[in-house]
């Protein structure tokens, strides 16, 4: 895991924390509150969550005469974490008017104030690495809060700007082509001093055939001619699951897609424009990426030949969906205790994508990553890669 001083430690706690608030500074009071999809969170919840881990997680066991902000708010902000206690049904969060967003805002900066006291004093490397992961998980949150904030405002009929110029999907490809990767045996996961996430553990030797990967990611053209040649009817394109989808939601284009005139447009968090058929495609299913590429004759890759080929490809414009399992690799373990509930209880029943997207925090990507979703899923900035 990384290692730091603690004075980049505590600089690097108060440049994340600043970043949340400057992703809530152009909304509205209005728009902290309303949740518009049970998978989705209000700005609000979002901003108390990510100072509650802090305070759970770490003050409280760590700060020497910390008083607890409010015994109201863990009830309120806990997220899955059985061990600690009760929670609100996610569903619920949404109406959660009072505490006030101001309110939330005074809990933010009391936190705020006890975490600099806590950086100031000395302490051993378990305590770093807990603060550390803090902190990655503010940064987690940071993109779930731009994600909420776009599908929240996505669904308001008359399209309200986030900010002017923040589309953050005009982003083109920079190679194409197809990069052959040779048959053998590779090794997979984290390695090294560097900051990852429990599932990145447990590097380990897996065998590939040789395969093609293409440089460059779907762009919105290629998925056009997907759904003019019938994509969506055509439920030989599609896994079962994935077709009952399409049908019992009447799916018919990537989400915030819409049909003006003729012509397709999208929801940005700069406003409705008209679709760019050279900017790389977003907001589509693990169902919908699968679909588009067996209608190609190709498929998607696994997370392992993603794995290999990633330092020859450009990453980090979308989530790339990836053809693997959310699954423990070898020797993965569960830690003790309430961190252990982060990432391995959710190995079920969900798909890995890999390499981040035009929302992840800075410094917050690594081609070990793996982010991973329900395959239904399309709020996300996720995008496709062909593999042959």
């Amino acid at each position: 895991m990384e290692t730091a001083t603690y004075i980049s430690l505590k600089d690097k706690f108060i440049t994340t924390r600043k970043r949340t608030e400057d992703i809530c500074g152009p909304l509205l009071v209005d728009d902290y509150v309303p949740q518009a999809a049970d998978f989705s969170s209000p700005a609000k919840w979002h901003l108390a969550h990510i100072t509650w881990f802090f305070e759970e997680m770490i003050l409280k066991k760590n700060l020497e005469g910390y008083e607890e902000f409010s015994p109201e708010f863990g009830f309120l902000f806990n997220s899955y974490y059985q061990g600690i206690g009760e929670r609100i049904i996610r569903a619920t969060r949404g109406l959660i008017t009072r505490p006030t967003v101001k309110d939330i805002y005074v809990y933010r900066a009391y936190v705020d104030k006890h975490m600099v006291l806590l950086l100031e004093k000395e302490a051993d490397d378990d305590l770093q690495q807990i603060i550390i992961l803090g902190i990655n998980h503010e940064q987690q949150h940071q993109e779930l809060l731009i994600t909420d904030i776009k599908y929240l405002l996505g669904q308001n009929p008359i399209f309200p700007v986030y900010r002017e110029e923040a589309s953050l999907i005009k982003g083109v490809n920079q190679k194409t082509g197809w990069l052959n990767i040779p048959e053998g045996v590779y090794e997979i996961g984290h390695k090294g001093e560097g900051f990852s996430f429990d599932n990145e553990l447990g590097r380990h030797k897996i065998f590939l055939h040789d395969f093609e990967i293409c440089q460059a990611l779907v762009t919105n053209r290629d998925f056009m001619e997907f759904i003019e040649s019938g994509g969506y009817q055509k439920f030989q394109f599609w896994l079962d699951e994935g077709w009952s989808w399409v049908e019992k939601n009447e799916i018919n284009s990537p989400e915030y897609w819409r049909k003006i005139n003729g012509r397709w447009h999208v929801y940005t968090l700069g406003g409705l424009v008209e679709v760019d058929p050279n900017a790389i495609l977003a907001h589509v299913s693990f169902y919908e990426a699968n679909a588009y590429a067996t209608w190609k004759g190709m498929r998607l890759p696994t997370e392992f030949e993603w794995e290999v080929a990633a330092d020859s490809l450009d990453w980090g414009e979308r989530w790339e969906w990836t053809s693997s399992s959310y699954a423990p690799y070898p020797n993965f373990k569960i830690a003790a205790g309430a961190l252990g509930e982060y990432n391995g209880k959710f190995m079920i029943n969900q798909m890995v994508l890999r390499g981040g997207s035009v929302a992840t925090s800075e410094g917050h990507s690594r081609k070990t990553y793996r982010n991973f979703f329900h395959p239904h899923f399309q709020w996300q900035y996720s995008g496709i890669r062909l593999c042959r």
